[in-house]
């Protein structure tokens, strides 16, 4: 069976690769990917795998858009530490996800569905419409619930300029410049966003790409960005994002 890897995270993709060998020692690792773009560049230029294991967040954003990027024909099982809105969405793919660390019999059951799926089907073409019509977009969060004071207030996403973390809280700006405190970490709020429309710039923002006013060089192969509304101190897109960030923007 030949597998291919999509983890940015070593010593989870050393230990995937461990258990998946005790498993079924016929089981051939074709390669460990560990970004979004790799990925999509990597679907575009080989023969697709029997099986893929997916991680949900890469080094460059969440997986999720690797599909919108380019057409996977191989079943997904996905892998993640985050038990959140995404992964229902992939409930429905009949392969599975395997929550970290991962646990040796919950990897076993899931090859053995992958096995059964594959003997039942004869060919996993199917997959690639299954996510198609059910997939992500259908998932991504459209409204934020933000409590104010004795009340509560919706927020619709588009009316969002950015997130960002601070003090361990997260907060939204919206495109009127006012600031809310939203009750979730930015890795949870991430998962939940539209690929198209945000882009996590570093570890403390995510931007919309509607707010982005002004795009300058900045020192140490990084970017700055100029907001509408500015508030909370500079944008600065970390080295390690800049090229994913620009594809985002070439998209």
């Amino acid at each position: 069976m030949k597998v291919l890897i999509i983890e940015d995270e070593y010593h989870a993709a050393e230990r995937l690769k461990k258990l998946l060998s005790a498993a079924n020692p016929a089981i051939q690792i074709l390669e460990t990917i560990d970004s979004v773009e790799d990925a999509v560049s990597w679907f575009n230029s080989h023969p697709h795998p029997e099986l893929v294991f997916m991680d949900i967040q890469l080094a460059d954003g969440i997986s999720f858009s690797i599909f919108e990027k380019c057409k996977i024909e191989a079943p997904v099982i996905f892998t993640t530490a985050f038990d959140e809105y995404a992964l229902k969405a992939f409930k429905v793919n009949s392969i599975d996800y395997l929550m970290k660390p991962i646990d040796e019999d919950e990897l076993t059951a899931a090859l053995d569905k992958f096995q059964k799926i594959k003997s039942d089907q004869g060919s996993f073409k199917w997959l690639d419409e299954v996510i198609k019509n059910a997939g992500v977009k259908k998932y991504f969060k459209e409204r934020f619930l933000i409590k104010k004071k004795d009340a509560y207030k919706v927020l619709m996403a588009e009316n969002i300029a950015y997130f960002y973390s601070e003090d361990s809280l997260s907060f939204i700006i919206d495109h009127e410049g006012k600031n809310h405190i939203y009750d979730s970490t930015l890795n949870q709020i991430e998962l939940e966003l539209n690929p198209e429309k945000f882009f996590r710039i570093n570890r403390k923002q995510i931007v919309h790409i509607d707010s982005i006013i002004g795009i300058h060089p900045y020192f140490n192969n990084r970017i700055k960005l100029d907001l509408h509304p500015s508030k909370n101190g500079d944008f600065i897109v970390s080295r390690d994002k800049v090229k994913a960030f620009k594809l985002w923007l070439d998209h």
